[in-house]
């Protein structure tokens, strides 16, 4: 038999051997894996507050020195487009948002807040006064069935920012990142992606302006570098992040050219030396698909100077195969992380999964399908 010193050996090298499980330095924090919590809507923020079974439901996906991306949050009162997604402009929101900053870091976590305008992405229900959505264009939506086929989101058409409109936005996004720092999160994460608000600018499929944030690739970036640089000199470069899906035509905003985008964004960014850039994949896959894992993003990886995160549908195996090849720092984990609160256990002993219900990704139930996930030692 294996005497206690060459188990304990075996068990080091596994360790060694899974590139997902090895320690990183993200500027400031020092964490013990490279798997992270995505922010993922789950739609329990009653009249967009934040309620005390998110404490449960982050602390449980918390792994000491772990990071973990709080789901998409409101900046401001126009920024909703969804029932009971949280915010973060109001003083309720902020203390709401405290006890469950605090459990994430009574486990060691690291904690970013992820700030969020969704646009056009909206109706005049989650409007004040009934008021048109905000975007850079006044084109509108195209109705979107939901998941079960029949029931249909409406978008109210959006009204176009006037030109000296646009430091309001900036400065909500400013307010939004003090008032995180505020609740206690360690640090924010800026949502430039999937086809919201400062996704509109960027895309050339969207942003039909003609003053100085629409026509040139410089321009239609210039809104996003201005909630970067008002974020960075509010709460520091270190504190900071962003998400981009330079390659996503969610809500109908696509780029003619999104090499260019991302590449120019990842230079760009350079200036303002923020901690992260969160990148997600040309193409998203579902469980169980096999398909080399993209790299196209290898240009912006290399571009840019701080971490890279990559996110994308990324299972153990391409997980480990993006950390091993040098394509990412680290890799964001959505759907697998709902579904399995020990993700990083369950990746270190290479052991089953929980499958995910995408019935109820937004249910509003507190526990069903949010926090009633099993471990590891209950899986059956």
């Amino acid at each position: 038999m294996e005497n206690r010193a060459e188990l304990y050996q075996k068990q080091k090298e596994n360790e060694n051997s899974i590139p997902l499980l090895t320690p990183y330095k993200m500027g400031n924090f020092s964490l013990s894996h490279r798997i992270v919590l995505a922010p993922l809507t789950r739609k329990r923020s009653y009249n967009n507050v934040p309620q005390p079974h998110a404490i449960l439901y982050y602390s449980q996906r918390t792994t000491k020195d772990g990071f973990l991306i709080a789901e998409a949050t409101g900046v401001s009162d126009t920024a909703q487009g969804y029932p009971d997604t949280p915010g973060i402009w109001t003083k309720e929101q902020v203390e709401a948002w405290k006890p469950i900053v605090d459990a994430v870091h009574a486990k060691g976590g690291i904690f970013f807040c992820q700030l969020w305008h969704v646009g056009r992405v909206s109706s005049q229900d989650f409007q004040l006064n009934g008021q048109a959505p905000i975007s850079s264009t006044d084109k509108p939506l195209t109705p979107l069935f939901r998941s079960n086929g029949i029931d249909v989101a409406p978008f109210t058409p959006p009204r176009r920012l006037r030109t000296d409109e646009i430091p309001q936005v900036v400065n909500d996004f400013r307010l939004a990142a003090k008032n995180a720092i505020e609740a206690g999160f360690d640090g924010v994460e800026i949502h430039g992606a999937h086809g919201y608000l400062i996704d509109q600018f960027m895309k050339d499929q969207v942003n039909d302006r003609t003053d100085q944030y629409g026509g040139s690739l410089e321009n239609r970036c210039r809104l996003a570098l201005e909630v970067v640089e008002a974020i960075v000199n509010e709460i520091g470069a270190d504190r900071v992040g962003i998400r981009l899906s330079p390659f996503a035509n969610y809500m109908e905003s696509g780029d003619s050219n999104p090499e260019a985008l991302g590449l120019y964004m990842a230079k760009a960014l350079n200036k303002y030396n923020i901690l992260y850039c969160h990148m997600v994949e040309p193409r998203m896959k579902t469980m169980g698909e096999n398909f080399e894992c993209p790299q196209s993003l290898l240009p912006m990886r290399r571009a840019f100077n701080g971490t890279f995160l990559v996110a994308g549908g990324y299972e153990r195996e391409d997980g480990n195969k993006a950390i091993a090849e040098d394509r990412a720092d680290l890799v964001v984990y959505g759907r697998l992380f709902l579904a399995n609160p020990d993700l990083p256990r369950r990746f270190e002993l290479n052991a089953p999964l929980n499958k995910y219900n995408r019935e109820t990704f937004y249910i509003s139930d507190p526990v069903k399908g949010y926090t009633d996930y099993p471990f590891l030692n209950t899986a059956s």
